[in-house]
């Protein structure tokens, strides 16, 4: 089917959304992304009406629902309620699982999120400390306002305390990728590599490991097994546009509902 979905211009993201009459814009991380311009293409199909959504990054996405340059925001990662306004309303479209993934020649199958963890700050180095062959490990992080690093840092305790300030503590020497692209790319070419993705965006280029013996399947983050999970959110003005609402109950419909269940990620109606 071809893409009827357009990207906003940085010229764009300036106009005042009240000012694009009809246009439903939507920013933000760029894994919930990965459905929500399945559901936007589907809706405007049903209803011809236009959504335009773009890949920011989840704390991009969140400013921008708080500021109105987009009438939804989306994030990959729980919101601060530092983030929010008193008028900003949070739903949770889907959840999803964050899939430790390798090359597929790696012979390693499974690790325990201490393993991740300690590959993750620099303390494991190599392969055959985990089962896996003698060769270097290269750690694939993705980048600094990521929804998806934020998580995965929260849930493997990858964050300390510096001056009352939470920073990062993965390595140094780890390669950066922007968006579950790169981090596919990098990994799939090189057999020695580790990154994380959403498990909605995991394909036959590279595997998702099992973490604590424990595969990366819907069945078991729906049921609390696979614990590297986070949910996907849309922010949105409790004065939304009527537009942008209905949009959001279609995503909420079981029609919408469907469609994230399709893609890949778990159902929350």
């Amino acid at each position: 089917m071809k893409k009827v979905i357009s990207l906003l211009t940085a010229v764009g993201l300036m106009v005042s959304p009240l000012v694009q009459a009809g246009t439903v814009t939507v920013s933000g991380s760029t894994s919930v992304a990965h459905v929500m311009e399945v559901l936007a293409e589907n809706y405007q199909i049903t209803t011809k009406n236009n959504v335009e959504v773009q890949s920011t990054g989840s704390s991009a996405g969140i400013r921008a629902a708080k500021d109105g340059t987009s009438m939804i925001g989306m994030s990959s990662r729980n919101v601060k309620q530092s983030e929010l306004s008193s008028d900003t309303k949070k739903i949770v479209i889907a959840r999803d699982g964050i899939a430790a993934a390798v090359n597929n020649a790696n012979l390693v199958t499974s690790l325990t999120q201490a393993q991740i963890s300690k590959i993750y700050r620099g303390e494991i180095k190599n392969w055959s400390e985990v089962g896996g062959e003698s060769r270097p490990i290269v750690v694939v992080t993705r980048e600094n306002g990521s929804g998806t690093r934020g998580a995965f840092e929260e849930i493997m305790k990858l964050q300390r305390n510096v001056n009352g300030h939470k920073v990062t503590a993965i390595t140094p020497k780890a390669q950066v990728g922007n968006g579950n692209g790169m981090i596919k790319t990098i990994v799939a070419n090189n057999p020695y590599a580790i990154g994380y993705i959403s498990l909605g965006s995991v394909d036959d280029s590279l595997r998702a490991i099992d973490v604590d013996g424990i595969a990366a399947t819907d069945d078991n983050i729906a049921k609390g097994d696979y614990q590297i999970a986070r949910p996907f959110i849309v922010l949105m003005d409790k004065n939304a546009p009527s537009n942008a609402q209905d949009f959001i109950k279609y995503i909420l419909s079981d029609d919408g509902q469907n469609i994230v269940a399709n893609e890949g990620y778990i159902r929350v109606q």
